[in-house]
């Protein structure tokens, strides 16, 4: 009888500890790492300030799990930009989820902006580790196409820059994107356009055609 109950228990700290993390990301995307707290996290995910204390201790360790969560889900969005892949293919699959996690994740763009802005006072350690590591690997890919004959000669960096800079820019200035479309939030409709109009715009940098 105790291990079902000890399965529903891992469970339900497991979904406990996924509802404070996604209030921590709304919470410090709007206010900042200073401006945030336990208590204003606890509030927004409707449970004690000691919950939130009990699963992560600290608020610098519950920030930089905030920040390593949102850049690892835009790490498996490169999943496919491999070397025997399909160019146009796996950069437009790139884009296309990198927009979609604009649409339904923009509070962690935003905490990862808010962080580069202040030149990473918690995390610069990971940007001079798993970040770079990371993004010297797709350049090698990227410049193994370029070598191959598969894409024009174009500056692998400058590429990811590109992408980044597009594809955020819909998480991080999602007030500005509706003051500009009449007060309105993007229309489903207005999503598809934009993936379109986007991979179109830098897809065709790359192609040789």
């Amino acid at each position: 009888m105790n291990k079902p109950a000890t399965g529903i228990q891992a469970r339900h700290r497991e979904e406990t500890r996924e509802r404070i993390l996604a209030a921590a990301e709304r919470v410090f995307a709007e206010y900042g790492y200073e401006g945030a707290s336990f208590g204003r996290i606890a509030q927004e995910v409707n449970l004690p300030k000691s919950n939130v204390v009990y699963y992560f201790e600290t608020k610098k360790k519950l920030y930089r799990l905030v920040v390593e969560d949102i850049f690892n889900v835009w790490r498996q969005a490169a999943d496919n930009i491999q070397p025997d892949s399909d160019p146009e293919q796996a950069l437009g699959e790139y884009i296309d989820t990198k927009l979609e996690l604009a649409r339904v994740r923009p509070h962690g763009s935003k905490v990862w902006a808010n962080e580069i802005i202040q030149r990473a006072p918690i995390v610069q350690d990971y940007l001079e580790n798993e970040l770079r590591d990371w993004t010297n690997d797709r350049i090698s890919v990227i410049d193994g196409w370029i070598d191959r004959g598969m894409i024009r000669p174009i500056n692998a960096r400058n590429l990811l820059y590109a992408i980044w800079a597009t594809t955020q820019h819909y998480a991080d200035f999602t007030h500005q994107i509706q003051t500009l479309n009449d007060d309105k939030e993007l229309s489903e409709t207005q999503w598809s356009e934009t993936k379109r109009a986007v991979k179109d715009i830098l897809i065709n940098g790359i192609s040789k055609g």
